[in-house]
């Protein structure tokens, strides 16, 4: 089994701290390097990282790679909170990689245009309620869901995308994690 991403991708770390403890290889790809991309392009229609290679089957996408190896191994699924929690994670991160690629592309993402305006309200929205939830102790277990909030935080603060310093629960909880062994271990930085 091979797991085949970028290690600047949060999507592509939450599954390698997920799978710390799964025997898998890595494959390290860069999806702005013309011989890499090309590697995508006959492996993955989507041209996205993560994927996996599980012998002859290839798994598009960080939540089906979770769905799939969830099942194949037998471990705990997440419960509907949490999943609910994971959607807040996901939509939070969905849009801000697309206002990070849009500033890579030279287009002024801090512009008052209604996309843009769009997405700071929701970016405030998930963030308050994330750190509501993890005011409320549901960040508590290590599992898919805390481990994805947990990239979330980090890849915000590595790429300057958010400021979430207002936010003490989500500080204190990314404080508290960011010493993990297998949190240091896919470290991007």
């Amino acid at each position: 089994m091979k797991l085949i991403g970028s290690t600047t991708s949060p999507y592509v770390r939450r599954l390698r701290i997920w799978m710390s403890d799964i025997e898998h290889g890595f494959e390290q790809v860069d999806i702005f390097n013309s011989a890499d991309r090309a590697r995508l392009v006959t492996s993955n229609p989507t041209l996205k990282v993560p994927m996996l290679e599980d012998g002859k089957r290839t798994i598009f996408d960080s939540g089906a790679i979770y769905r799939y190896l969830t099942k194949k191994l037998s471990k705990q699924e997440l419960s509907w909170e949490q999943t609910n929690l994971l959607t807040l994670i996901d939509s939070a991160n969905d849009s801000l990689v697309q206002i990070f690629l849009l500033s890579r592309s030279d287009i002024d993402t801090s512009a008052d245009k209604l996309y843009f305006r769009l997405q700071r309200e929701r970016f405030d929205v998930i963030f308050a309620e994330l750190n509501k939830a993890a005011e409320e102790g549901q960040f508590e277990e290590w599992n898919y869901a805390t481990i994805s909030l947990f990239c979330l935080l980090d890849w915000v603060s590595f790429r300057e995308r958010y400021d979430y310093s207002s936010l003490s629960a989500l500080v204190d909880f990314h404080n508290a994690t960011k010493e993990r062994q297998e949190v240091r271990a896919t470290d991007p930085r």
